[in-house]
């Protein structure tokens, strides 16, 4: 079975394929009550608000998105119309890590 967009696996760690010298990376996981939330949808959304990309997070709880650098929302949206956004800037050779407890 292949990805549809052809995203590396949204895994814990950073696939060894990324090269952070030409990457800006936004990753996350998402956690209710220090579970980890499979299934949630994460929004990247650019410094307009307006839409730019969806994942739904790995069975870690896990979501990846590979973005310009610059200012970005990232909103999490999980079972029972729990909606939560954090602000994250992403910077080429970086991983910026978000942890959202919904």
């Amino acid at each position: 079975m292949t990805d549809g967009c052809g995203a590396p696996a949204q895994t814990a760690s950073l696939p060894a394929t990324v090269d952070l010298n030409n990457e800006a990376v936004i990753q996350g996981t998402v956690v209710r009550g220090g579970d980890v939330v499979s299934g949630a949808y994460a929004r990247l959304l650019d410094a307009t608000g307006e839409f730019t990309g969806e994942v739904v997070t790995s069975d870690e709880g896990v979501f990846r998105f590979f973005a310009a650098p610059g200012d970005w929302t990232v909103r999490v949206l999980a079972p029972g119309g729990v909606s939560i956004d954090s602000a994250v800037t992403a910077q080429t050779g970086e991983v910026a890590n978000l942890e959202v407890a919904i």
